[in-house]
């Protein structure tokens, strides 16, 4: 589950990441869910087609370092703009999913022309509700034997895209791999759980166009939610895939690929 490791390698604010560079064109940086990313990920085989995707594992992530005072979501947004000065990226295409559309939310705001379109899936780290409304599901308190019934619509499918979630049967590097995305998600997205309580006021400054792409039956943070994600944002463009939860785009990835192909070649 999850635990295959990136096969290049760059330096993020001094620390060295692990990274994976598919396919050539406009490039596009792929912000990955806080399980972590996968080279076999369908969505990112469908971009590369048309796109060079970029496809880091965030710091702490993974098999990717943390450079030392990296651990807000801000520090994330910050090191991911070195990474793009240093690799000398502009007119970069950015999608993210679920935590890393959280992380490409706060990219964007900052304001960098280095950006043409922006796609946000199953996006957290907004509050839209008052202070005794649940917007978010608490991932935390979640066992991995519920893992698929949470993030996915159809248990087939999350077993599918999942594989083995018996941690006696993996070898002990996948499940340092699994722990490490696990502390760095808790670390990154805790109190406000999985939420910058100043985010929502800021979405206003995204002003490149944004898709913000939903699963129908997703548990972690409903439609509506998404609904008032893209209200936020000047001119974004909501869309919902059926038959899709929170990991949808692991579910239907060439529902997703071509909502994404229709925004970006529009």
């Amino acid at each position: 589950m999850f635990i295959a490791p990136l096969p290049d390698h760059r330096t993020i604010a001094g620390a060295e990441v692990e990274m994976m560079i598919k396919g050539t064109g406009q490039p596009l940086l792929f912000l990955h869910a806080g399980h972590g990313v996968e080279p076999t990920d369908p969505l990112i085989d469908h971009l590369a087609k048309s796109y060079q995707v970029i496809v880091p594992s965030h710091p702490g992530f993974g098999a990717s370092a943390r450079p030392e005072g990296v651990d807000t979501i801000d520090d994330l947004a910050y090191a991911y703009l070195d990474l793009l000065e240093n690799l000398g990226l502009t007119d970069v295409v950015l999608v993210g999913v679920s935590f890393g559309a959280w992380l490409a939310a706060e990219l964007a705001i900052k304001g960098s022309g280095r950006f043409a379109k922006v796609v946000l899936i199953d996006a957290v780290g907004c509050k839209f509700g008052d202070r005794e409304t649940r917007d978010i599901a608490d991932i935390y308190a979640t066992t991995i034997e519920q893992i698929p019934d949470l993030f996915f619509a159809d248990h087939d499918k999350a077993m599918a895209a999942l594989g083995n979630l018996d941690f006696k049967a993996m070898s002990d590097a996948s499940v340092m791999r699994f722990a490490r995305n696990r502390e760095a998600l808790l670390l990154f997205g805790w109190s406000p759980t999985l939420y910058n309580p100043k985010l929502r006021r800021r979405l206003h400054r995204i002003k490149v166009p944004t898709l913000v792409l939903w699963g129908a039956q997703d548990k972690v943070v409903s439609p509506d939610y998404g609904r008032h994600y893209a209200a936020a944002i000047p001119g974004a463009t909501f869309e919902v895939v059926e038959a899709a939860g929170h990991y949808g785009y692991l579910e239907q990835p060439e529902a997703f690929g071509a909502k994404i192909d229709a925004f970006l070649t529009a």
